[in-house]
């Protein structure tokens, strides 16, 4: 929601927010978000990456409780809803958005599907800051205002980075299992010492571009800050914890960055 938060707020500030649009680009962005979940779930099954010993939470397929069909046929709804909402979103406001939109569904499903899934080459990052920051909080900006400017720009990467942030933390979790199975993250690549480096020049660069919005989401500088100390720790509880804390960091961040936008 944050992006579409954060996009919005721009809108409104620019003198050009829709409603309609704006709902219709949240319907994506929630059910791109349940999709791209659902088929890491399936296909890291799939692979043999979710063994007994992950430490995140439990995974529908791997534990048995949901049959992996139907975690498949989960992402592929989830998809659907997503394309559908995208379509009319573009047949509506401009038909250029169809191929943001295909390539958005199709990063989702080969993030851990496909014959090479891009996650396993330690990609994922790239295409969380596009999708998740620069694609959704623009993609919102335009459909609501019809045009892009800096401060849009500025919150894409801003929540570009905070997404990346939440997915360095969950492979900074499984950095020992994933580099068993043969899934070669980013955290396994770097190794968990230059992954915290990483983590926190996400966090950093996400505050810089709050300076060009009045600097508001600084406040949320001390959860930023709590989020970093937490990934020092190498027991599983407490990098989900951190994994939690940064999630609830976007959030906030994406609050202020409105409260910051939309100020007098």
């Amino acid at each position: 929601m944050s992006p579409v938060l954060v996009g919005t707020a721009v809108a409104v500030h620019e003198g050009g927010a829709r409603l309609l649009p704006g709902l219709a680009a949240l319907v994506v962005a929630i059910t791109m978000q349940l999709g791209v979940n659902y088929a890491n779930d399936y296909s890291d099954f799939a692979r043999g990456a979710d063994t007994p010993r992950r430490r995140g939470p439990v995974r529908a397929a791997a534990s048995g409780l949901v049959a992996p069909a139907s975690v498949r046929n989960a992402a592929i709804a989830a998809f659907g809803v997503a394309a559908v909402a995208g379509l009319v979103l573009s047949l509506a406001v401009d038909w250029r958005l169809l191929i943001a939109g295909g390539l958005a569904v199709a990063a989702g499903w080969l993030y851990t599907g496909g014959p090479r899934p891009y996650g396993y080459l330690g990609l994922g990052e790239v295409f969380v800051f596009v999708f998740f920051g620069l694609f959704a909080t623009l993609g919102t900006t335009y459909v609501e205002a019809g045009r892009v400017g800096l401060p849009a720009w500025l919150g894409g990467i801003a929540t570009g980075c905070l997404a990346c942030a939440i997915l360095v933390l969950n492979n900074l979790r499984d950095v020992e299992t994933d580099a068993e199975a043969g899934k070669r993250t980013l955290a396994v690549r770097l190794g968990p010492r230059r992954t915290r480096v990483l983590l926190a020049a996400l966090l950093v660069a996400a505050f810089l571009a709050a300076l060009g919005v009045r600097g508001l989401p600084l406040l949320a500088a001390p959860l930023a800050l709590y989020v970093y100390r937490l990934s020092a720790g190498r027991d599983a509880r407490v990098l989900v914890g951190a994994l939690k804390r940064c999630a609830e960091l976007e959030v906030t961040f994406a609050l202020l960055w409105v409260v910051g936008v939309l100020l007098p």
